[in-house]
């Protein structure tokens, strides 16, 4: 997990997905993350957690439900939201917590 946790202390603003491989809407989420990618580039750094393999950082970050998105910037949780987002509205939240 320290690698992890190295990944967050980034100037730059990462996204975190927190996901399980049974969870339908979690299904939904590779897609939209590719075109906020796409959008922002290299200004965002993306990563998935799957909830199974990793309970211990899903359980560390308090997440109940997935998916379940959440922007640091600076290892600090700016924003956090569970559900499926488009990518447009994902891409404003990240330009202003980013």
């Amino acid at each position: 997990m320290s690698a992890f946790n190295d990944l967050l202390q980034s100037g730059k603003p990462v996204l975190v997905d927190f996901s399980a491989e049974w969870c339908g809407p979690c299904q939904a989420m590779p897609p939209i993350l590719k075109q906020v990618k796409e959008m922002l580039g290299d200004g965002i750094t993306i990563l998935k957690v799957d909830i199974d393999k990793n309970p211990a950082t899903a359980s560390a970050y308090n997440v109940q439900s997935v998916p379940t998105l959440i922007l640091f910037k600076n290892g600090q949780t700016k924003w956090r939201k569970s559900g499926v987002m488009q990518a447009s509205a994902l891409k404003k939240v990240i330009e202003q917590h980013g």
